[in-house]
């Protein structure tokens, strides 16, 4: 069987945001933040993430960051497990309902990763997530870029372990945020690279003025 290289495109009648970066960039903030932005307006909004947004997910995510060794294909296998069942039963019927989507990962992270990350190669790895999604990407996804050392560093208080992608080593992050700056150099009708330094409102100001042609609301 040969998988797509081509995606299809998005659903229609939604708007499907991704927010992408290293570990500690501040995703969770800024999604939390557009979300409330966008509701504010009257917007159905379905905030997700992968891997774990859903029962079977939140398993895989176990599983593969915190679970025993598993080789680089198998880790990549994983999430594209998880990217189909995430795709097929949260994100696509929510955009179906013309809903916004806005997830803490998604492709870009399997290619970013695993593709360059683990070295498995990029084109290999994201054929195999276009194929689990049947070619569904993002209207917008936004990079929130930020030196990997200073992105650990923020995370450094928890009483967590590090999972497994948080303990690669900085070679690999390194690789991981010059993997992101690629594809959205490549891509920037797709990407919004933002400096993950700014303050806090500086970042959440720019998102919002990237997104809000799609969903039809002022800035």
């Amino acid at each position: 069987m040969s998988l797509p290289t081509t995606p299809s495109g998005p659903s229609p009648t939604g708007v499907f945001c991704s927010f992408e970066g290293g570990d500690g960039v501040g995703k969770s903030t800024q999604i939390e933040l557009l979300a409330a932005w966008l509701r504010g307006h009257g917007l159905e909004v379905l905030t997700t993430r992968e891997p774990g947004g859903t029962e079977l997910g939140l398993e895989l995510r176990a599983a593969v960051l915190h679970g025993g060794h598993v080789s680089a294909r198998t880790e990549a296998l994983l999430y594209a497990t998880d990217r189909a069942h995430h795709v097929d039963t949260v994100v696509r019927p929510a955009l179906e309902r013309g809903g916004v989507v806005l997830t803490d990962r998604y492709l870009d992270s399997s290619v970013a990763y695993q593709g360059d990350g683990r070295a498995l190669g990029a084109s290999e790895v994201e054929a195999l997530s276009l194929w689990a999604t049947e070619g569904l990407i993002p209207h917008v996804t936004v990079l929130l870029d930020l030196d990997p050392e200073v992105g650990l560093a923020r995370l450094a208080h928890r009483s967590a372990r590090p999972d497994r992608l948080e303990s690669a080593g900085m070679d690999f992050h390194h690789r991981t945020r010059a993997a992101y700056l690629a594809r959205a150099a490549a891509d920037p009708g797709r990407w919004l690279v933002v400096d993950a330094a700014a303050p806090v409102e500086e970042v959440a100001a720019a998102v919002r003025a990237r997104v809000a042609p799609f969903v039809g609301v002022p800035t």
